[in-house]
């Protein structure tokens, strides 16, 4: 019943994007359509980009990576001209001739990125423009539980005052690595019988998961309000909560975790190619960047954008951490379809209740 009720959701989804896309394109002719996480642009930055360049930004939101790939699978990657998504993904758009490349020459600013980010995946330094990087790690309430919360473990063996009380994202990808990360394994295992015994784990602790969503960044999470005691989150959404209620904490488990970087990627359909390479040069332009990294908390690859932030702001180990966590994490590669098809059996079973 929840898969179909997503598949409806999916479908009228992307119903009422073609919708607002046939009446935007009447009316206006120099609009750029990007499809992203919602609130992950200063709306600063839009209005003076859009300014600037006499251009109109509209923004299609996903939830989900999944649901991104389905509205891209249903509308083969047309009707945008911008799309964010995570490394893993590139080299699979790109063979399919979703997006094309991007060179320095296309986005000046492109010389600002930091190479380990701008090709830490396959086919992202042709391809994509890197814009946060961060970890994943644990957000929980300090002050409604007995002991600090250091190891995946005790995320995935819950104490009584977390049972019933957590939320994990609704990723079987990311799940996945939090189980293998608890039993010490690798998060890119092809071993299936580690895989079954990750999955086993996961099964028995769905019993102590309140949501599997991403938490809420305002006053209404079930964070701040003690609904909930401990998340799955990514660094820049754990640290803005937190300032919101300074009881939240985040930590990166000892056991390392996995990274992450997000990146924008222009679509081989795009209506306003040239707009969309603005865009993303007018964004990586140092201060602009510096000012994005600040509003959404989240570590800049930007070298010269970095060079502008506050000491306080980089030397924050949980957006910025120490070389000792970087060499204990991994980031999720892409799996062999046999693997994949694991993986696919692994949500759905675990939101069944």
């Amino acid at each position: 019943m929840l898969l179909q009720c997503k598949n409806i959701l999916n479908i009228f989804v992307l119903i009422l994007f073609y919708a607002m896309s046939s009446i935007s394109h009447a009316s206006q002719t120099n609009e750029l359509v990007i499809l992203t996480w919602s609130e992950y642009v200063d709306p600063d930055v839009i209005k003076s980009f859009e300014k600037k360049y006499n251009t109109k930004v509209r923004f299609v939101y996903f939830e989900s990576d999944e649901l991104r790939d389905d509205i891209l699978i249903n509308s083969d990657a047309s009707g945008f001209d911008i799309i964010c998504t995570n490394g893993r993904i590139i080299s699979s758009y790109a063979k399919r001739g979703w997006i094309s490349k991007i060179t320095t020459q296309d986005v000046p600013n492109k010389k600002h990125i930091d190479k380990q980010w701008g090709d830490a995946f396959p086919m992202a330094e042709e391809y994509a423009i890197p814009y946060f990087w961060g970890t994943t790690g644990i957000a929980y309430r300090q002050d409604l539980v007995k002991t600090p919360i250091t190891s995946w473990k005790q995320l995935m063996e819950p104490a009584p005052e977390l049972q019933g009380k957590i939320i994990m994202i609704e990723d079987a990808r990311e799940l996945m690595a939090v189980a293998l990360k608890s039993q010490r394994q690798s998060i890119n295992t092809n071993d299936r019988t580690t895989i079954q015994n990750a999955r086993n784990l996961l099964q028995q602790h769905s019993e102590y998961v309140q949501d599997y969503s991403y938490i809420t960044l305002t006053k209404e999470s079930s964070l701040v309000k003690g609904n909930a005691v401990a998340a799955l989150a990514y660094s820049g959404d754990a640290l803005t909560v937190a300032e919101i209620d300074k009881n939240i904490v985040y930590v990166v488990p000892g056991e390392g975790t996995y990274m992450w970087v997000d990146y924008f990627v222009v679509a081989k359909n795009s209506k306003n190619r040239q707009s969309a390479l603005n865009f993303l040069n007018y964004i990586n332009e140092p201060k602009i960047a510096a000012q994005q990294a600040q509003y959404l908390y989240y570590a800049t690859p930007n070298m010269a954008a970095k060079k502008l932030l506050p000491e306080e702001f980089t030397n924050n180990k949980n957006l910025y951490p120490d070389q000792k966590t970087i060499n204990s994490s991994e980031f999720l590669q892409t799996l062999p379809p046999k693997i994949q098809k694991l993986y696919n059996r692994i949500l759905p079973q675990l939101t069944r209740k």
